[in-house]
């Protein structure tokens, strides 16, 4: 069985569309579950789940928490609550599309030495997101900011894979953390997601950790899903956001911590793939 997990946090419009597009695209005979993490809850977001969309869904769980619980651990409790032996992380501002979800699925079950494998995301106009990436530099944040001055194009069209052939199923060094999908073998193997990140980095640092432990991640293109992409950790204010926006603090204090932690290196760990997963 696959636990689709969603974490939402204030916005009941998009999870009525995330829910809706489940239930729309999923076959009936899909084996799956869903599982609602709303932080900070409100009873409009309790309603949606469990007026509109219960009885909609074999199995749905609404977990809410008064406190805001951030990505990081509102998705480790959402795993921790699920039963599937596979998991799908969806973000409340993702859709998929008909026949995603199984292709996923049906990938990562044929390809153990896959740990983390992502989809193609799309804005609703149907250009292509920028969802898989290269380890960040100590630069990468800062270049982000102010990617109009020409120095920072090398080190910004590295980090955002600009030479790859992003039509193939290729390896990645991480994958945007709104849609994910992993088995519950591999994660126990890797370990849930490190809340010392609160909101940002968690993914980064995850796909890390699949490589250190020997499994794939791998960007596949064959599956798509739309995706409602802002980019809140960035601003009107450049270098500035940092004292302007909240989103912006938490990406900065995510990112520290990520750096404390693994050091300055770009470079992707030694794929030793364990032969199970």
């Amino acid at each position: 069985m696959l636990s689709i997990v969603i974490v939402n946090y204030k916005n009941p419009a998009l999870l009525r569309l995330c829910l809706g597009s489940l239930v729309r695209e999923l076959s009936p005979h899909f084996d799956y579950e869903v599982v609602v993490v709303d932080s900070q809850t409100s009873v409009e977001t309790q309603n949606v789940v469990r007026e509109e969309f219960t009885t909609l869904f074999k199995k749905i769980t609404l977990v809410p928490y008064r406190e805001n619980t951030g990505y990081t651990r509102g998705n480790n409790e959402g795993m921790r609550k699920s039963s599937g032996d596979h998991f799908l992380i969806l973000n409340p501002d993702a859709m998929i599309t008909k026949g995603s979800v199984k292709r996923l699925y049906e990938y990562l079950v044929a390809h153990p030495q896959v740990g983390l494998l992502g989809p193609q995301l799309l804005d609703f106009n149907g250009t292509r997101q920028q969802s898989c990436f290269r380890f960040y530099s100590i630069f990468t944040i800062l270049y982000r900011r102010v990617n109009h001055l020409p120095f920072a194009n090398r080190i910004l069209n590295r980090f955002l894979m600009r030479d790859a052939d992003l039509s193939k199923t290729i390896p990645v060094d991480w994958l945007m953390g709104s849609a994910l999908m992993t088995s519950r073998a591999a994660v126990q193997r890797v370990g849930l997601m490190d809340e010392r990140m609160f909101h940002y980095f968690s993914e980064v640092d995850w796909a890390r950790r699949f490589w250190e432990n020997g499994y794939a991640v791998t960007y596949f293109p064959h599956a798509q899903m739309y995706h409602y992409h802002r980019r809140q950790s960035k601003g009107r204010f450049g270098i500035f956001d940092i004292i302007m926006q909240r989103e912006s603090r938490w990406h900065l204090m995510d990112g520290i911590r990520y750096f404390l932690k693994y050091g300055f290196s770009t470079a992707r760990p030694s794929y030793a793939h364990h032969g199970t997963a």
